[in-house]
């Protein structure tokens, strides 16, 4: 006779023996759980990806995206081996090659041929000839350049490793270079002319040298200059005003301390004894009235000549010469405002020296 279910259940709870291990007739075994799809009318299993197919599936993408990373990596380390070695093969990828240091290299030996120039007693107007003609050949190169695509792919061919990206679309940098070389020679006299495109030459490069290198470690330029609040380019940096700084410094100190006076300039402006001298002595009616007052006031002037005169004017010609490195004048080219600009502030600040001068 069975009892009932419940019956059993209780007695089982209260009994004193061990339970035993083997399952009890009363109760129904465990369903066991099938991971096998259930076979369909028609014979056919239903197909399922099962757990290891789906990790395998998840790990093959995976696979397939670090493959892909791996094969990217190898690609940018062979360009930067090819870059590092000069291979050739980078420009075959789209690589240009970077013309900036024969550039510079360029724009800085104009600087000594104009020493060399100076140095031999060469005639300012036999190079402003020479300037001149030279313009007469590559300004209309230039405007067929910018007008004809099959004259453009030639010149570019020729003469593209010395144009930076920027002047492609426009009006080539050695133009305003040569006419800032020409206005400087025609206006200004000679040791300022000489001055000016030594500051275009190698204060311009050492500006642009140091802050490719330096700048991104130095903070930005201010927007405008504390004093009489010029605008600056956005894009200077204090490591490359500092550059232009020093070299324009040290170029007005060697020039007027030791090369005009090893070339036997016969009019100086500025000499070790009298200080300003030459055609930098402001002789305009201002000029004159303003020394007139001094005098009667009692000033009897004071002696801007020696190492302490030299160090004075030297150090405001650097200040100058970075500050008209920085200038941001829109679209006007710096290799036509630097020497321009440089060298007319010097030229007026030795005339304005000169109305305390003794």
């Amino acid at each position: 006779m069975s009892l009932p279910a419940n019956d059993a259940f209780t007695l089982a709870a209260h009994s004193d023996r061990r339970p035993s291990r083997s399952r009890s007739i009363t109760r129904s075994p465990s369903p066991k759980i099938s991971f096998s799809s259930p076979q369909l009318p028609n014979g056919d299993m239903k197909r399922r990806p099962s757990i290891r197919q789906r990790k395998s599936k998840g790990s093959g993408a995976t696979e397939s995206v670090v493959t892909s990373t791996l094969a990217e990596i190898e690609e940018t380390l062979e360009v930067e081996r090819n870059l590092l070695n000069g291979d050739a093969k980078t420009e075959k990828k789209g690589k240009k090659v970077d013309w900036e240091i024969p550039r510079k290299l360029l724009h800085s030996s104009i600087g000594f041929l104009t020493l060399y120039l100076y140095a031999s007693h060469g005639s300012r107007l036999r190079v402003v000839v020479v300037l001149a003609g030279a313009l007469c050949v590559i300004v209309p190169a230039d405007v067929l350049r910018l007008r004809s695509s099959r004259f453009e792919r030639i010149y570019e061919r020729c003469l593209g490793f010395l144009m930076r990206e920027s002047e492609k679309n426009h009006t080539n940098g050695v133009i305003w270079y040569i006419i800032g070389v020409i206005f400087c020679l025609t206006l200004y006299p000679q040791d300022i002319s000489i001055i000016s495109i030594m500051l275009l030459s190698w204060a311009d490069t050492a500006a642009s040298t140091f802050g490719r290198a330096w700048g991104s470690l130095t903070p930005p330029l201010p927007a405008r200059t504390p004093i009489l609040g010029l605008p600056l380019a956005p894009r200077k940096s204090l490591a490359g005003f500092l550059a232009a700084t020093i070299t324009g410094a040290c170029i007005v100190f060697s020039f007027w301390s030791w090369l005009a006076p090893a070339v036997g300039d016969p009019l100086p402006s500025w000499d070790w004894e009298t200080g300003v001298a030459g055609e930098a002595i402001d002789t305009s009616v201002v000029g004159a009235a303003v020394r007139g007052w001094l005098r009667e006031a009692g000033f009897q002037g004071v002696n801007n000549g020696g190492l302490i005169g030299l160090a004075i004017i030297s150090t405001v010609a650097g200040l100058l010469t970075g500050v008209s490195e920085a200038l941001d004048l829109g679209s006007l080219d710096d290799n036509l405002t630097l020497p321009i600009i440089s060298g007319g502030c010097i030229w007026g600040f030795l005339k304005l020296l000169s109305w305390f001068s003794s």
